[in-house]
């Protein structure tokens, strides 16, 4: 039983189907709503791929995969989902133009309390330039309404793992030189990566590069231009690289999601964003963002200075 509701448990949802870098910025919402709804059945509706991390993190009863197709089958199993769920609230974090036909597959009723952009919603999140406003901010703005504030940072303390069989001697650095593949213009030019990488190489700071498979032939120009640098692409699970992150000096990384997780574990992170990544999104006690208007601006040299003024790892 809830103060809120007054005659039992509510079934809630929770609607986030973004990237694997927007999971991390929406952390300090879920929690909130975790929260605020102690008691409450909390259920959240994500991508498959990031299932896993959501069970992962405790903070939900259930963890419903959306199945992403634009076919009619697929709308219609959300639809089966939805109304099978007899949510009595639904917070569609995604709010977009998808999440907003969620609304409309309840037809011809009865509707939950919907928080969101969709017309009728009762709940409308809507307002000129939202999808402008930094993202951290619109969760705070669309969930103030039911009295849900969000933390300033997330707690992420149940993402870990060993990471001693890397072999990696501290101190050690994180770079973080890709970017979702469609999104090229958010790279930082991996020259720069690689002297950046000599640069800590020459003070005792080991690089350590870190990505997934399609960063492979960044990684190697990164340890062609400094031997002393981990490869260490396509070799990391999720837990691996927050557990990674919370032993680092520091990170500097691209707008991205592998960055958006080591600075919301609370690693001295360094974001490199130019205007193609604004509005800047952030998340994490430690991370300070070196914005540029072009990356044609922002020489390594510029980049360690800031990297030395972030606040230490603690």
């Amino acid at each position: 039983m809830t103060a809120e509701s007054g005659t039992g448990p509510r079934r809630v949802l929770v609607i986030k189907l973004g990237a694997f870098g927007d999971f991390f910025l929406a952390q300090t919402a879920f929690s909130a709503i975790r929260r605020h709804h102690r008691g409450d059945r909390l259920t959240l509706l994500t991508l498959p791929s990031l299932a896993p991390l959501a069970r992962l993190s405790g903070l939900f009863d259930e963890v419903l995969e959306d199945p992403r197709g634009r076919s009619f089958g697929a709308y219609w199993r959300v639809r089966r989902m939805l109304r099978a769920g007899r949510f009595d609230r639904v917070y569609d974090l995604q709010a977009q133009s998808r999440t907003d036909r969620y609304f409309w597959l309840l037809t011809p009723g009865p509707w939950p309390e919907w928080s969101g952009t969709a017309w009728g919603a009762s709940h409308r999140d809507h307002y000129p330039g939202r999808r402008k406003v930094p993202v951290i901010e619109r969760y705070t703005r669309q969930l103030a309404p039911f009295g849900i504030v969000p933390d300033a940072v997330p707690d992420l303390s149940w993402l870990d793992a060993d990471t001693g069989g890397f072999g990696i001697a501290a101190p050690y650095a994180l770079l973080i030189p890709g970017s979702s593949p469609g999104r090229p213009d958010k790279r930082w030019p991996v020259e720069r990566y690689g002297e950046l990488a000599g640069a800590l190489a020459a003070r005792g700071i080991t690089p350590v590069v870190l990505g997934t498979a399609i960063e492979a032939d960044l990684a190697r120009a990164i340890v062609g231009t400094c031997p002393q640098a981990v490869d260490l692409t396509n070799r990391t699970s999720v837990p691996e690289i927050a557990g990674l992150a919370r032993r680092a000096w520091a990170t500097v990384g691209n707008d991205t999601g592998p960055t958006h997780l080591v600075a919301s574990v609370g690693c001295p992170t360094l974001g490199l964003f130019c205007d193609a990544s604004i509005p800047i999104h952030a998340n994490g006690p430690r991370m300070i963002i070196h914005h540029r208007p072009s990356f044609a601006d922002m020489d390594t040299a510029g980049v360690l200075a800031a990297m030395d003024a972030l606040p230490p790892n603690r």
